[in-house]
């Protein structure tokens, strides 16, 4: 069972912003997007730090503001939720630009993804941050709180602490967690059957 607890951030402003674009304020979004804007720039730069796509840190805040800004779908609800989304649809505008870039062979051939102690070295190539992306698509499937975690706290540079106050549970709940989500990402970079490769992740939902 989650150690839930009650969310210790400030959300006020951002969730209020956040309301009034749903009920129509053209301008709402962008200003909930300006009382962000660090923590976005933050993900901007994780996401670049390796990067060989030619783009700037403002220039994918821009070009995410622009997708986002256009996506009916698109219906955060709070800071955090804002942050996920948006960083989230960062992976997307670059994964985008990465396919341009290559050409996907199936069935062989692609470069091995590195793994390491911090998960993944998003974009040291294209077919690397291709694949990333593939299997966290595959890791929301099966548990999006798990997926958060991994976007939050590897893309976003967040602490467990922060994240585990913007989803009011426990540090130790966030920590076991990113175990039990980098065991199936590995996994599932890997290309290793997932049978018995983590048994605690097979805990998850008991515990």
């Amino acid at each position: 069972m989650d150690e839930t607890i009650e969310p210790g951030l400030n959300l006020g402003v951002v969730t209020q912003q956040l309301r009034r674009a749903q009920d129509g304020d053209a301008e709402a979004l962008g200003a909930a997007y300006s009382t962000v804007y660090d923590d976005l720039r933050r993900c901007a730069r994780r996401y670049l730090r390796n990067d060989r796509v030619a783009m700037s840190t403002i220039s994918l805040i821009n070009e995410t503001f622009l997708r986002v800004a256009t996506d009916a779908g698109f219906r955060p609800k709070d800071r955090p939720h804002l942050i996920g989304l948006t960083s989230r649809a960062m992976r997307q505008v670059l994964v985008e630009k990465y396919r341009s870039m290559v050409a996907i062979k199936r069935g062989g051939g692609e470069a091995a993804v590195t793994l390491s102690e911090d998960l993944v070295g998003f974009g040291e190539n294209a077919m690397d941050a291709i694949e990333l992306d593939r299997v966290l698509a595959e890791l929301e499937a099966v548990d999006q709180r798990m997926a958060r975690i991994v976007e939050w706290r590897y893309f976003g540079g967040y602490s467990e602490m922060e994240i585990a106050e913007a989803l009011g549970v426990t540090d130790r709940t966030v920590q076991r967690e990113w175990r039990k989500a980098r065991a199936f990402l590995l996994v599932a970079l890997s290309g290793a059957d997932a049978s018995g490769a983590d048994a605690d992740g097979a805990e998850h939902g008991n515990g």
